[in-house]
């Protein structure tokens, strides 16, 4: 009996094959995930499965979900331990990177099937729910500097991450933390 099989509980299936589909995810980078293979490793028939994934694509989406929950976790962490404010908000772009990279096959299936901000069809984004809050104290505001500043934000740590991911930049910390520094979004502020 595997591990996911012993901590698998009747009602639970459906977090149980989010949470093989995340391992299976990352062991073999997206290509080979499949329902019957979660199915077999948490214990169950094919045809449960199928009960709360209707095909692959639902199972993807729900991994996306799992992945847009952990990454803004990690940065609402990173937020809280730099201590919120210029320096919270600086933290909380590296912490998107170390994510990508930590992550790098959930990373990309949350952007190719997950859908960020209001468009996430009524669900919580996490991470993007903390990157408008953030702006929006930063900005002193909601409106067009409130929204420039979450895009700038967003454009630079996405593109940063996506760079080290496909090799063209080193997978540095220290490039990190010079690339992503608060005097990256606010230049005449001093870092804290």
């Amino acid at each position: 009996m595997s591990t996911s099989e012993s901590s698998y509980h009747h009602g639970a299936l459906r977090e149980a094959l989010v949470e093989a589909g995340l391992r299976a995810l990352e062991a073999a980078e997206g290509s080979a995930i499949s329902l019957r293979e979660l199915a077999r490793e948490v214990g169950v028939s094919p045809t449960a499965v199928y009960r709360h994934f209707p095909n692959k694509d639902a199972l993807l989406a729900a991994l996306g979900d799992a992945g847009l929950t952990r990454l803004g976790a990690a940065q609402a962490e990173a937020y809280a331990a730099a201590g919120g404010d210029r320096a919270g908000f600086a933290a909380t772009g590296r912490a998107y990177v170390r994510f990508a990279l930590a992550n790098p096959a959930l990373f990309r299936l949350v952007f190719a099937h997950g859908k960020a901000g209001a468009a996430h069809a009524g669900k919580s984004d996490p991470a993007w729910d903390l990157l408008k809050r953030s702006t929006i104290t930063l900005a002193g505001g909601e409106g067009a500097a409130a929204d420039r500043l979450a895009l700038q934000a967003w454009s630079i740590v996405h593109g940063l991450a996506m760079l080290m991911l496909d090799g063209r930049l080193p997978a540095d910390e220290a490039l990190i933390d010079t690339v992503i520094a608060p005097e990256t979004f606010f230049p005449s502020a001093n870092p804290r």
